[in-house]
C-alpha cells in the first residue's frame, strides 16, 4: 500500500512538473516571438572525428555489421553505410541495383587481402600505413576502389624512393595503373640520370620499343653522346643474336656528329656490329662528313646535329668568386644543396676573381678570367666535383673580366669582356681534351658585361656595353659555319644582365640600362622569333647571375643601386611568379654561377 502511494505521489509530481514546464514554455515562446524571429544553429564540429573511431571499435567487436567482404580465404566484416560513404567503389555497389547490394557475403576480385584490410580500416580511421612491402598492393587496391588520395600518397612514396636500379620498373607499374603523375616523374628521373639507369638490370630487360622511346628524347641529360652510344651497345650485346636487328634503328637516335673525331675513329668505327651493317656505316659516314667537311654542315642539319637539352635537372648551384660588401674580389665558392635547401661553403679557388666567367662542361666547373682587385686575368681553373679540387688549365690568349662563357657540344667559348683598357669583341674556344685555346671569329660588337649562353646549337651573346653605349642587340655564333649573325634584339638594353635557358626558351633578367637598375625579365621564343616580358623579379638586380635548375630559374645576388645582394629568388614558369629562397651565406653579389647535376651513384 505504501509503495502504491509512493508511486502515485511520484506520478503526481511528474505531472505537476510537466504542466509547469508547459506553462513556462508558452510564456517564454510568447516573449521570444514578440522580441525577435532570429534563430541559432548549434554545431558540434568534433562529432565526426569522435563518431568514426567509435564505429571502428563497434566493427572490431563484430557488432551491427551487415556485410562481409571475402578475398581469397580471408573475410572482413563491415557496415554498408560506412563503406558506401567513404569508398566510391562500394558507394556504387551498395546504392545501385547490383546483386551485391543485397548480399551479406561479397567476394572481391582484383585486390589482395592485405590491401583490402588496410583500405577497409582506412574507411573508418582515415589512416593507412605505407611501406616498401605493401606500397604496390595498396596502390593497386586504391586504384581499384577509386581512392585517388591514397593512390597519390603511394605514388609520392615511390617517387621519393626512385633509384637508377628501380625507376624503370616503377614507371612500368605506374603506366599499368594509368598513374600519369608517377609516369611523368619517372620520365624526368630517367632523363636526368640516364647514364646511371643504363647500368641497371632493368635497363637491359627493356624491349627495343621502350629503349627507343628513351634514347630519342631531346631532354635526355648526358655528359656526352658517348653515354648514349655505349648504353645502346650494352643493351644490344646483352642478347646480341636477337637484338642485332634493332641496332640500326637505335643507332639512328645517337647524335653521332656530336661525337669527337677520335671517338668515332677509335670506338665507333672499330665496333664489329657497326662494320657489318650497311645502315650503321651510313650513319657513321654522316658523322665523319660533318667533321671532315665543315663547309657542308649547313646541308647536314638535323636532330642529330642538335645538342640535347634536359629541362629538368636537379643540380648543385655553385656561386663562384664575386665581391665583398666593400667591393673586394673573392676566391670564395659556395654551393646550394637542393636537397637540404641551403647554401654552404665549398672549396675556394686558387685566385681572387670577381666579374668572372663560369661554365660547366661534362660536370666540370670552369672559372675564366675576372678581376683580382688589381688586374684583369687570363688564367683559368677547373673544379672536379668528385675529387673536390680546383686545378689550373691553359690560360686564355687575352685578359678578360666581365666576360661571358658558355659550353656547347665538347667545347667552351668565352666572348668579349674588358681587358683593363677597352671592351672586347674577340672570342676564344677551348678544347679540354687538348687543353688548348683557339681564337675564332670575333663578334660584331665589342661586348663587356654581356650575357653569353649556349642555346639550340648556337652560342648567343646578348646586351653588354662597349664603353660608350649599352646594347639591346643579340648575335649568335654558328659553330658549323664559324660565323656570327644578328638576331632579334631584346626589348630593353641591358648590361650586367643574367641569362639562362629553360623549356626551350631563352630568358634574360635584370642588369643596367644606363639610367636604371632593372628588375624586368624577358623571354625569347625561337619559334616565334619574338621577345616578351614575363613577371619581373621582386628586387632590382644588376650584376645578377641567372641559372636554370629543377625546372625553374634562379636569380642570384647582384647590385640594387645601393648595396651588393646576397638574396636569391626563383622563377616558376608555370605560375609566372618569383619567390625568395635561401640567401647565399658567403657572398655579397657579383658571382658567376654554374650548375652541376646531382649524381645518384657516387
Amino acid at each position: 500500500m505504501d509503495s502504491l502511494m509512493n508511486n502515485s505521489s511520484a506520478l503526481n509530481e511528474i505531472n505537476s512538473f510537466e504542466n509547469d514546464m508547459k506553462m513556462r514554455y508558452m510564456i517564454t515562446k510568447s516573449t521570444l516571438a514578440s522580441e525577435s524571429d532570429e534563430c541559432v544553429i548549434f554545431q558540434q564540429l568534433d562529432m565526426f572525428s569522435q563518431g568514426f573511431p567509435l564505429m571502428e571499435e563497434i566493427r572490431r567487436q563484430g557488432k551491427l555489421c551487415d556485410v562481409t567482404l571475402k578475398v581469397d580465404d580471408q573475410s572482413f566484416s563491415g557496415h554498408r553505410i560506412v563503406l558506401a560513404a567513404t569508398i566510391p567503389y562500394f558507394h556504387a555497389m551498395f546504392t545501385h541495383d547490383m546483386v551485391e547490394s543485397k548480399q551479406r557475403d561479397i567476394t572481391i576480385h582484383g585486390i589482395d587481402a592485405v590491401a583490402l584490410e588496410a583500405l577497409v580500416n582506412f574507411a573508418y580511421s582515415g589512416r593507412v600505413t605505407i611501406n616498401t612491402t605493401n606500397v604496390q598492393s595498396l596502390m593497386v587496391g586504391a586504384s581499384f576502389l577509386q581512392l585517388p588520395r591514397v593512390r597519390n600518397a603511394c605514388a609520392d612514396f615511390l617517387k621519393k624512393r626512385f633509384h637508377p636500379h628501380n625507376v624503370l620498373g616503377i614507371r612500368q607499374f605506374a603506366d599499368t595503373l594509368g598513374c600519369v603523375m608517377l609516369v611523368e616523374a619517372a620520365d624526368k628521373y630517367i632523363q636526368q640520370y640516364f647514364h646511371d639507369v643504363s647500368l641497371s638490370d632493368e635497363y637491359l630487360s627493356l624491349t627495343a620499343g621502350e629503349l627507343l622511346d628513351i634514347v630519342k628524347r631531346d631532354e635526355l641529360h648526358v655528359i656526352s653522346e658517348e653515354q648514349v652510344f655505349e648504353a645502346i651497345m650494352r643493351w644490344v650485346k646483352k642478347d646480341q643474336e636477337l637484338r642485332n636487328k634493332d641496332l640500326p634503328h637505335l643507332l639512328s637516335t645517337v647524335r653521332m656528329p656530336l661525337l669527337t673525331p677520335h671517338y668515332l675513329a677509335d670506338r665507333v668505327a672499330t665496333e664489329e656490329l657497326i662494320r657489318t651493317s650497311h645502315e650503321c656505316r651510313d650513319l657513321l659516314d654522316e658523322a665523319r662528313d660533318y667533321h671532315l667537311m665543315p663547309e657542308r654542315r649547313p646541308l647536314l642539319q638535323s636532330f642529330r646535329t642538335r645538342p640535347r637539352c634536359c629541362n629538368y635537372i636537379m643540380g648543385h648551384i655553385f656561386a663562384v668568386g664575386g665581391l665583398t660588401k666593400s667591393g673586394d674580389s673573392l676566391s670564395t665558392v659556395e654551393v646550394f644543396d637542393p636537397i637540404a635547401g641551403r647554401w654552404q661553403l665549398a672549396e675556394a679557388m686558387s685566385m681572387l676573381r670577381s666579374r668572372v666567367g663560369v661554365a660547366v662542361l661534362k660536370n666540370w666547373l670552369y672559372a675564366f678570367g675576372g678581376y683580382n682587385g688589381s688586374e684583369r686575368l687570363s688564367t683559368v681553373e677547373v673544379f672536379d666535383p668528385i675529387k673536390k679540387t680546383w686545378s689550373k688549365v691553359s690560360p686564355m690568349h687575352c685578359k678578360r673580366s666581365a666576360v661571358g662563357a658558355a659550353a656547347l657540344n665538347d667545347r667552351l667559348y668565352v666572348c668579349g669582356g674588358y681587358d683593363g683598357v677597352s671592351s672586347l669583341n674577340t672570342v676564344e674556344c677551348y678544347n679540354p681534351e687538348r687543353d688548348e685555346w683557339t681564337i675564332i671569329n670575333s663578334m660584331q660588337k665589342h661586348r663587356s658585361a654581356g650575357g653569353v649562353i649556349a642555346f639550340k646549337g648556337y652560342v648567343y651573346a646578348l646586351g653588354g656595353h662597349d664603353g660608350l653605349s649599352i646594347f639591346d642587340s643579340v648575335e649568335r655564333y654558328d659553330p658549323s659555319t664559324g660565323q656570327w649573325s644578328s638576331v632579334t634584339p631584346m626589348m630593353t638594353k641591358r648590361c650586367r644582365l643574367g641569362v639562362a635557358t629553360l623549356n626551350s626558351k631563352l630568358y634574360v633578367c635584370g642588369g643596367y640600362d644606363g639610367a636604371t637598375f632593372l628588375q624586368t625579365v624577358e623571354m625569347y621564343d625561337p619559334i616565334t622569333d619574338k621577345w616578351k616580358f614575363v613577371s619581373p623579379m621582386n628586387v632590382m638586380r644588376s650584376r645578377v647571375a641567372l641559372a636554370a635548375n629543377m625546372g625553374k630559374l634562379w636569380a642570384i645576388g647582384g647590385y640594387d643601386g645601393v648595396t651588393n645582394l646576397a638574396t636569391v629568388e626563383v622563377y616558376d614558369p608555370n605560375t609566372d611568379s618569383w619567390s625568395f629562397v635561401a640567401s647565399m651565406c658567403a657572398h655579397e653579389g657579383g658571382v658567376g654561377v654554374g650548375v652541376i647535376p646531382v649524381c645518384k651513384l657516387e
